[in-house]
Parts: C-alpha cells; structure tokens; sequence
C-alpha cells in the first residue's frame, strides 16, 4: 500500500534500488546531495546536479523538465554516506515562474523499478520560495527510510546548497544553473502565440493530470496541520514563537518561511512579513508566588501586530501541547518497555522459579513502572495546565477571526477595512484533555481550498448518523465557513459563488441567499454548473496571463479581481468530464490568483472517476462537518480529532454577521 505522507512523516523503504519520480506542472531543476552521518556534505564530489548528474548509485537529470526520474541504489553509493536528500529548484532566467506559490504543488513519489508506489508527498503551503528540499533517504540502524521533508528557501539554490553544507554555495548554484540554461536552450523552443482561449483550452484539459495517479489509498493517513500556517510547528523553538514554515495547523495546513535562513533545518520567519526584528511582546505579568510560572499574558509572543502575537501565540500553545503529549507518551511507552525487559530477565533467571523471588520480581518491575508512568503523568498535568490557563486568557482576548461563534466579539463586529492574518476553521484536541482545545487557523489569503467530507465513512461518528442528516450538516459547515470569509474581508473583495446542481441544498443556503450576499444565485443543473466554472476559469487564464505579461491595466473594466469563493455542494453531481477537468484546473491553478475552492463531497460518489480525481482530494485540506481525529500536527505527527465550529443553538449571530456583510455593501456602493 503506497503510503502518503505529510510534512516530516517517515516511511520504512522495502528495498534499496528505487525511482525518485517528480512531477511539478513546470520545468524544474532535480538534484540530489548526500550527507554523512550528521547529514554534512563532504564536497562537490557528493552532490548530483544537471552539471554533474551521476554519482556512484545516484543519476539526476540533465536538464529542466516539468517531469523528473531519478534513479537511486543505495547499496552502491560511497562509503560514509548515510543520507539522500532530493532538491529541486526554478530555474533562472528562462521566462517561467519565479517562486513555486505560483505554481502546481510538486508532486514526489519514491517508486519500486516496477513504477510500485511506496511513498508519495506533495510539497503544498510553498509560496515565495524558489528552491526547496523535497525529501531524504536516510539509514537508521542498518535500515532505509524515507522522509517528507518539504523546506523551502526564498534565497534559492545557492541558500538551499548553504543550508546543506557546501562550500561556496552561491559559484556552485550559479554553474547548475548554467549548465541548466544550456540544457533548456538546446531542447526547449519558445512557444508559439496563443490565443486567450487557447491558452484556456490547454490549461483546461491538460494541467490538472501532471501528477502521477494510483489507486486512493484506504484509509488515508492523518493530514498535516497545514499552514497549523502552511506549515506548522516541526522542531524544538522557544515556546510562543514558533512560526509555522508550511501546513492544517492551528494555523492550517502550511506555508514555507520566506526568510532567509540562517542554518538551522526550519527558518521560522513569517511569510510576507518584513525580516527585522519585530517589537517585543508585551512583558508577561510577575509568578504569583516565588518559584512558580509566570501568570498568562493574551499576546505574549513576538509579532508586529496583535493579531499576529495572538497568532504566534496560539502556534506555540500548540506545539508546546504535542510535545507535552509526546513527552509523556515516550515515558510511558520506555516504562512499559523496561518493566517486559525486566521481567524477561527474571523469568529467565532458573533461581527466581523458586520460593517467592519470581512473585517479588514480577511487583518490583510493575512497581517501577508504575512510578516512571506517575512521574510522567504529574509532568504532563503541571505542563496542561500551564496551557490550560493560558488558553483561558487568550481565548477572549481573540479577535472575529480567530474566535469561535459563541464568542461575544462577534455580536460587536464590524467589516474591516484590510484582511486579518489568518481565519479559524476549527478546534484540534488530543485525548489526554479533551477540554483543552487549540483553534485551528488558515491563513488568508486562503493557500489551498477546502473539502467539507459529507460521506459516512469519514468517522465514526459520521457513520452513525443519517445520510441527508450528515449531507445537511455538511452544507451548514460550509455556509458558515463563508460567512466567516466574507464578515474578515472589505466590502466587495470577496465574492461568493454556489454550484447547487440538485437544488438540495436550499435550506442550508438560505442565510446567504436572504442576506443577498452571493455573487449570484445558486447555479443548478449541467448548464448553470458549466456557466459558474467558465466564468471563474477565464478569470483565473485572464488574470494569470496578466500576471505573466506583468500587465495588470489590461485586465477587462468589469473583471471583479476580489478573491472568489466556489462552494461545490453534492460533487460530482451534475459535472461532466469537462466541468471536472475545470474543477481541478481551479484547485491547482485558482489560489495563485485569488479563486479559491469550497467543496462539499462524498469522495465514494466520485469513485467512478478513479485515480484520475486523487489529485484534486490531496490538494484540499480535508474537514468533517462532525469530530474526527484526521489531522497531524508537524512536529511529532500526533492524530489530533478535528471539532468543527457550531453555532450555539437559538443564535443568531450568523444573519447579524451577514446583515452587516450585506449593509457594509450597501455602504460602499458595491
């Protein structure tokens, strides 16, 4: 079974001879490097690039190339060496994108020769980064594995090669990239003109299928905490200022640091956000009593802004509550393990079969253990409670963005002028204290689309609900999830757009089809599905060659260029083979440039596509409309269970929230 992994997963590799299978949508330079036991690459001479692209049990390819094999023995590579690590990189000065948040996410699959999948990654929350280290294969203990590695560098392939060791980074980079210029000059000619609606065309039937498919895997494995901001908390960091470097996390699902990095395997600096140091947190009140924790301050983290504190903040609640959790795990797990060693000794032992010694082994071990498992328990307690605490300060100090429904900040909202940093979706628990919730933020402008997973296999709890009850609530989940978009956003710079192909979901649509905040409404059978599709795909080619052309005055006068929204309800109901290849063109292609993709879906019902849909379902981040335990935070790989966000029964703080959508409109004349 081919294992998908997230950012920083590791799998066991069953063999040594493999295929290193990249796909990116676009050209592309693959290399690879190899790195000692510390993972320190010795010289050159350890490094594979288009210039040079064989070593002893290592071949890259020689040229850019949006499709890359790379063919891998790790028997046969040199002495010493215990680490693989695959790079890939734009290339320079040849006209394409110039960071890969503006491109397909790259897709890697480690391959058996047979094309057997064993492991595949998908390098999402990239944005302004121009190189990135994709994946390893590493040796531990006489065994392979491969790991989801995902590090992105603003600097490009001189800060990557830096950051992996080498002497004179910068004069190496700039010979691959010479060797690669000269590859693409040889084998690449420039395109011929293409109308716009060729250019839409060829966007429309091709880009979605550059990705390697295989069967969809069952079940899938937990999803990252993406972007808990594009990439959540992964390393060791001093408490409240880990930033997140991609992935759902509290802040979702994962974007790479735009920083520079400064030689450590994570730059935490914060995407777009300048690189000088930020103004010191607020002072954090005086303990209590000698000797004890400081007393909780709402905000104390670094940040240029409240909003960003708060949002570093919640980043370090969170991954201080995985590495408690782990903690404790660990501990439990080596007093469990030493009490069997211990017993083993003593069964073993002809001496203990006799009289009471065997009986007084046996207590002596569980007594041991009890008392590792006691100490780590009361660890774990002082440690959550500390959060705990902290959670109830910080909680109602949130702004609209970041509070859930019952928070009373939203009863006194007002349409904001700019954007927040990011935008809660959610809570994330782990089962030691079900109480202690950390919210779950996506950062905004949206990075990836979102799934609302209306099908009864999805939990348990799904599985014990009705099927219309499920497919109701799910809708409900999605509604409320764009009205939240639209209450952060000015007026007029985000629009909503519903496919509907059934007309089953009146009831739930009600509160934005009454507040009469959508752009239209909700479209219905072949020909309104077709309609709504078309008309965000030619903005997504208009805007995208705009962009290219760096022309932006060109756009038409009556392109609205806000963010857009498109809830799909009921998918793949009322889509024909075209209208899906255009879903996937907006899943891929629309976050780039401002469209972005909400969908309600039974992914069973789209069975019948086959492999041929695995890429759209791993380019959303996965939500359920009740509790489910599918996401993954990035440092130690916990399943955290995923509680949407309710609206308190009898509210009605969501017609308030879009009434002050709807008059804030009216206000600005849009």
């Amino acid at each position: 079974m081919t294992a998908e992994l997230v950012r920083g997963q590791n799998h066991t590799l069953p063999q040594t001879r493999l295929e290193i299978r990249v796909s990116a949508g676009t050209p592309v330079v693959a290399g690879a490097t190899l790195g000692d036991e510390r993972g320190t690459v010795r010289g050159v001479e350890w490094i594979a690039h288009p210039g040079s692209p064989q070593l002893p049990g290592l071949e890259v390819s020689q040229q850019a190339a949006a499709d890359h094999r790379l063919a891998v023995d790790l028997e046969a590579l040199p002495a010493g060496a215990h680490r693989v690590t695959v790079l890939l990189a734009l290339p320079v000065g040849a006209g394409g994108p110039v960071r890969f948040g503006a491109v397909p996410a790259p897709f890697v699959a480690v391959t058996g020769l047979d094309g057997t999948e064993i492991a595949t990654f998908t390098l999402t929350d990239l944005d302004a980064e121009s190189a990135v280290s994709a994946l390893e294969l590493y040796r531990r203990q006489d065994a392979w594995k491969v790991r989801a590695v995902g590090q992105g560098y603003a600097g490009g392939l001189a800060e990557m090669l830096a950051d992996q060791g080498v002497t004179d980074p910068a004069a190496l980079a700039g010979s691959i990239q010479e060797a690669v210029t000269r590859g693409l000059a040889r084998s690449v000619a420039p395109p011929p003109p293409r109308t716009p609606e060729a250019d839409r065309v060829r966007h429309a039937t091709g880009s979605a299928d550059h990705r390697p498919t295989a069967p969809p895997p069952a079940p899938e494995p937990p999803e990252p905490l993406a972007d808990p901001a594009t990439t959540g908390p992964a390393h060791t960091t001093q408490p409240h200022t880990a930033q997140p470097h991609t992935a759902p996390g509290p802040a979702a699902a994962g974007a790479s640091a735009a920083g520079p990095s400064t030689g450590g395997p994570i730059n935490y600096a914060h995407p777009r956000r300048q690189h000088a140091a930020p103004p010191s947190p607020p002072p954090a009140a005086p303990p209590a009593q000698p000797g004890q924790p400081a007393q909780p301050v709402a905000g104390d983290a670094t940040g240029w802004s409240m909003d960003e504190r708060l949002y570093n903040q919640i980043w370090g609640m969170f991954e201080d509550l995985a590495r408690a959790v782990a903690a404790y795990r660990s501990a439990v797990d080596f007093a469990e393990s030493r009490m069997d060693q211990e017993l083993d000794r003593a069964l073993s032992d002809p001496r203990n079969r006799i009289g009471g010694a065997g009986d007084r082994s046996r207590e002596a071990a569980r007594a041991k253990r009890d008392e590792l498992a006691s100490r780590a328990g009361e660890a774990l307690d002082r440690d959550l409670a500390q959060l705990a605490a902290e959670a109830a300060v910080v909680e109602p100090a949130l702004p609209a963005a970041y509070a859930g429904w019952g928070n009373p900040v939203w009863h006194a909202h007002r349409i904001p002028m700019e954007i927040p940093m990011a935008l809660r979706i959610g809570d994330l628990h782990l089962p030691e204290r079900t109480e202690l919730r950390i919210p779950l933020l996506v950062r905004l402008p949206l990075e990836r689309g979102m799934w609302v997973d209306s099908g009864r296999t999805a939990s348990e709890a799904a599985a014990l609900m009705d099927t219309d009850r499920l497919r109701r609530l799910a809708m409900e989940t999605a509604v409320a999830h764009a009205a939240r978009l639209l209450a952060v956003y000015p007026p007029g710079e985000f629009a909503v757009h519903v496919i509907d192909p059934a007309g089953s979901a009146a009831g739930p649509l009600a509160p934005l089809v009454e507040a009469g905040v959508l752009a239209g409404p909700p479209a219905a059978g072949p020909g309104g599905v077709a309609s709504v599709l078309a008309h965000l795909t030619r903005r997504v080619d208009l805007v995208q060659m705009a962009v290219r052309a760096r022309a932006a005055d060109s756009l038409p006068p009556d392109l609205d260029t806000g963010e857009q929204l498109l809830v799909v309800n009921d998918f793949p109901h009322g889509f024909d083979d075209r209208a899906v290849t255009q879903l996937r063109y907006l899943a891929d292609e629309g976050p780039a440039v401002g469209v972005h993709l909400l969908m309600v879906a039974d992914r069973e019902e789209a069975s019948a596509y086959g492999p041929v849909l695995d890429p759209l379902w791993r380019s959303l981040l996965r939500i359920t409309p009740v509790a489910d335990s599918h996401l993954a935070d990035p440092w130690v790989g916990h399943a955290w269970t995923y509680e949407p966000l309710t609206i308190p029964p009898g509210s009605r703080v969501l017609e308030q929230v879009l009434a002050a959508v709807a008059a804030a409109r009216r206000a600005a004349g849009r």
